[in-house]
């Protein structure tokens, strides 16, 4: 299993998804004349993580893609935005530290046995394979997905198209309804 193929260029689509998401929410705060700590304190239930730490979040676990299956030292930030500019600031860090990961340093890691350790103290012993399967990108959904259901709890207009912008390259032409 190639896994850098799995996970890089998906962690990389999906946090330009969330960005682009990001700006449609600061529009419509702008749009309503709202505060945007309004929105980037928002939650879904009291005990849930805000906005903002959803996104810091998806962050934390590009860094810890990395850290686990690469070695690399991890990146990622220990506090929440203030600000969209914050939030998107955050995602293009996590983006370019991605794409300048070379394929090279996945060779052999999906066999590759993993200490996975939880700063709660929980430790896991998996293999690169079931690192990524199991717990990376579920937990790496799980955050974005937090992200995106916040978004349109507030009203952000968001649809399938946002969550999925990245196939609109993939379209064929002439297949769109009516085109």
């Amino acid at each position: 299993m190639d896994l850098h193929a799995l996970t890089v260029p998906t962690y990389v689509q999906m946090l330009k998804g969330l960005s682009a998401q990001l700006t449609k929410g600061e529009t419509l705060v702008a749009e309503e004349g709202g505060a945007a700590q309004d929105l980037l304190g928002a939650r879904l239930a009291p005990d849930m993580f805000p906005l903002s730490t959803q996104v810091r979040y998806c962050c934390t676990q590009a860094s810890e893609l990395l850290r686990y299956l690469t070695g690399t030292e991890p990146f990622a930030p220990t506090e929440d935005a203030a600000d969209f500019d914050g939030l998107r600031a955050q995602l293009v860090d996590a983006i370019a530290r991605l794409e300048a990961t070379p394929i090279s340093v996945f060779e052999g890691v999906a066999t590759r046995e993993l200490t996975v350790t939880l700063p709660n103290g929980i430790v896991f012993d998996v293999t690169g394979e079931q690192f990524v399967r199991d717990w990376a990108l579920p937990q790496f959904y799980f955050h974005l997905g937090m992200a995106y259901a916040i978004l349109r709890h507030k009203g952000v207009a968001l649809g399938k198209p946002d969550w999925v912008s990245h196939m609109f390259a993939y379209i064929r032409p002439g297949s769109l309804p009516g085109g």
